[in-house]
């Protein structure tokens, strides 16, 4: 077995977790001889799990060929506190330039967690809290597994643009069937990375037992006392003829597909390859096919893209680029919402749920306002009754949210957020309004898609506490929130809105106040290259196929369709008048809002979907068709073109910014590793705008 991985140049030190070995006396728990107890610690706290890098594999075999040595009853692993294993470590893959090495990392992986499969001792995994990708392959190499009753466990590396390579997809479909084995390494990653809950994991046989945290370990010791006497059995059904294998794999293809728009991206197609060998092949052939895979895999741009997107993604959520000092936000124990309409409704339950202080909201009559706080009321109700929430919670929240016509309920409000009709002079007139309630710190937030923050706090005696904060749709639901400055913005305003931001769990990035922001810009520079070719004369299936080889869950008019075409010619008719004729207001888009069309695409009772024949109708008979290659470089280039001009003119700081907000707030695929490194890698970059957005090998190989 080898264990001299160098690690690649330039790639951050590994954080080595340690395998450490004990005897523990079973006559203690009503059994006989002992058992080794290995336990992994990498020496930090909770808030750094275990991972499993070269170094870290090396003590982990150490530590199995120590327990071996001592002929116990059994061998079990578990974890440190909270944490059993996050999986592999992850911060040297996108520094590997050499296949080999990778190939290397991969056997040394499976040659580790096989001397568990291999043992002639009976083997258990202690899974005593978070246990992701590696952390539960090697749960799987064992005879036996316990799971925390709190602890989450997942095979999360399709998300990530890989297969669960040291194991997983070999062991899985013949220990749970190929259903469910394709629930767990495909839909739950597909599904914004699901986790399972340990009551699903033993549901669908993951596991073999759960208990509670406070005396997890003690029972799990007893588990196992009672499977070595005999007085327990687990029983193993063999999955090799089960019939619903081309079934099974069906539905894991098809999920792939839907989730991309239709492109076969790598991860999951390789993945369910794997999982379609594993009823014929022995482990030995499973693994080093999982070894081949994964080695091709971490050689291909579109891993380095996930990894580059999913670290850029974990580092924001923790850091706001810019933002001020905590120390500098102002205390907020008293919150308003300004409208009771249903976006109005959806900040108002997010805070409620969240900030747990009071919330008041307003409207133009007590009907409107009371009908707010009901919709508030009925989410959480639905909340306890889907189990997400309990009654108590329930109950202690509920009063906490009132709603008047009288704006003076915002007296005492620390922070006060508007999300009324988007019409200029109604927001400034409310600011005015709203300045002779509240207090001189009183935040006065604003939740526009497209207006200027800077032309509301015009005229205003405290303009320096008034700030873009803006929402995406659902707001529950969509994790980015663009919190804009305008020329008076002071750092105070700024602190508290980040500190707000925080407590409501989202992603953040200060941008400075222009038109759309950021999402919202470049998304309508986008749309209405896509609008615009149809109104030339392109057939709109063609104009709306052009970019779904790059895997967008979405079609331009399917998100044309989510976001309204109200809303879309509103922002596109908003930064037409601030930026200028490139962006063009669509006759089709102004027919469609006139005559009422709301859907570009309809749904028949049988669930197919259809072009809506009404706005067909609408659409301008043009004499310039583009074909669906043009289409696509006439998109690309013009957010290139739009994303250099944002960076010149600081609306935000740097790339990785705009590549976030595209990640989080427009759905920009994973396996993109983010807009700008999508356009640098299509050389649209260089050619567009002279030089790339970010240095070569990032989110790509070198």
């Amino acid at each position: 077995m080898s264990t001299e991985i160098k690690l690649p140049e330039g790639a951050p030190e590994e954080v080595v977790t340690h395998a450490f070995v004990r005897d523990v006396d079973l006559t203690a728990f009503g059994g006989a001889g002992k058992m080794a107890l290995i336990t992994l610690d990498n020496g930090h706290d909770h808030n750094r799990p275990n991972t499993f890098g070269p170094a870290s594999l090396i003590s982990l075999k150490d530590a199995i060929a120590d327990a071996i040595s001592r002929s116990p009853e059994a061998i079990a692993i578990t974890g440190k506190p909270f944490i059993f294993a996050a999986g592999a470590d992850l911060s040297a893959l996108s520094f590997i330039q050499n296949r080999d090495q990778s190939l290397a990392i991969g056997k040394l992986g499976h040659d580790v967690f096989r001397m568990l499969d291999e043992s002639s001792i009976p083997t258990f995994a202690f899974i005593n809290g978070l246990a992701l990708g590696g952390g539960l392959e090697v749960g799987l190499h064992c005879t036996y597994r316990t799971l925390a009753s709190t602890a989450f466990t997942a095979l999360p590396e399709v998300f990530l643009g890989l297969v669960p390579g040291w194991g997983g997809a070999t062991i899985l479909p013949k220990l749970i069937g190929p259903e469910r084995a394709v629930q767990v390494i495909i839909l739950n990653s597909l599904n914004n990375n699901t986790m399972m809950k340990a009551k699903d994991a033993l549901k669908l046989g993951v596991v073999d037992a759960v208990f509670d945290p406070a005396d997890f370990i003690e029972r799990s010791i007893e588990f196992a006392v009672s499977i070595l006497s005999g007085k327990s059995i687990i029983e193993r059904k063999d999955y090799s003829n089960d019939p619903a294998w081309e079934s099974a794999l069906e539905t894991g293809r098809n999920a792939a597909l839907k989730k991309y728009g239709g492109a076969e991206i790598a991860a999951p197609m390789k993945a369910l390859e794997l999982i379609a060998a594993a009823r014929g092949n022995t482990r030995s052939e499973g693994f080093d096919a999982e070894d081949q895979v994964l080695a091709d895999l971490t050689m291909s741009d579109p891993l380095r893209a996930s990894l580059y997107a999913f670290n850029l993604i974990q580092k924001k959520r923790k850091k706001v680029e810019g933002a001020p000092k905590p120390v500098m936000a102002r205390k907020v124990s008293k919150v308003g919402v300004v409208g009771a309409g249903l976006m109005a409704s959806q900040l108002a339950l997010l805070l409620l749920r969240n900030l747990k202080c009071p919330i008041v909201m307003s409207d133009i009559d007590q009907a409107r306002a009371d009908k707010g706080v009901a919709w508030v009321h009925n989410e959480l109700a639905k909340a306890v009754e889907k189990k997400r929430m309990s009654p108590e919670s329930a109950a202690r929240l509920a009063p906490l949210i009132t709603g008047s016509a009288d704006q003076n309920i915002f007296a005492g409000c620390d922070f006060v957020i508007e999300a009324i009709f988007e019409e200029l002079a109604l927001k400034q007139e409310l600011f005015k309004k709203l300045e002779e309630i509240v207090s001189p710190e009183c935040v006065l937030a604003t939740n526009t898609s497209s207006l200027s923050v800077e032309k509301m706090s015009q005229g205003l005696k405290n303009p320096e506490r008034v700030v873009g904060f803006h929402f995406f749709n659902p707001v529950a639901v969509m994790p980015l929130l663009e919190i804009a400055r305008t020329s008076s913005t002071d750092d105070a305003t700024t602190a508290t809105a980040v500190a707000v931001g925080k407590e409501l769990k989202k992603t953040m990035i200060i941008c400075k106040d222009a038109p759309g922001f950021v999402v919202n810009r470049l998304l309508t520079r986008f749309m209405g290259e896509i609008t615009d070719a149809v109104d030339e004369g392109t057939p709109p299936e063609i104009a709306d196929s052009a970019m779904s080889s790059t895997g967008f869950p979405m079609s331009p008019f399917q998100l044309l369709d989510l976001v309204g075409p109200g809303v879309a010619l509103h922002v596109s008719e908003t930064l037409h008048e601030n930026l200028g004729d490139r962006y063009r207001i669509s006759p089709t888009m102004q027919a469609m809002v006139a005559q009422g069309v709301r859907n570009f695409y309809i749904k028949s009772e049988d669930g197919s979907i259809s072009t809506n024949p009404a706005a067909l109708a609408l659409i301008p008979k043009g004499g310039s068709p583009s074909t669906a290659e043009q289409v696509r470089m006439r998109a690309l280039t013009a957010l290139a073109v739009e994303a250099r001009m944002m960076l010149d003119e600081g609306v935000v700081a740097t790339a990785a910014e705009i590549d976030l907000c595209m990640l989080m707030g427009a759905g920009w695929p994973m396996h993109l590793g983010g807009i700008l490194p999508y356009l640098d890698r299509e050389g649209i970059s260089d050619s567009v705008c002279g030089s790339r957005f970010h240095p070569r090998g990032v989110a790509s190989l070198p």
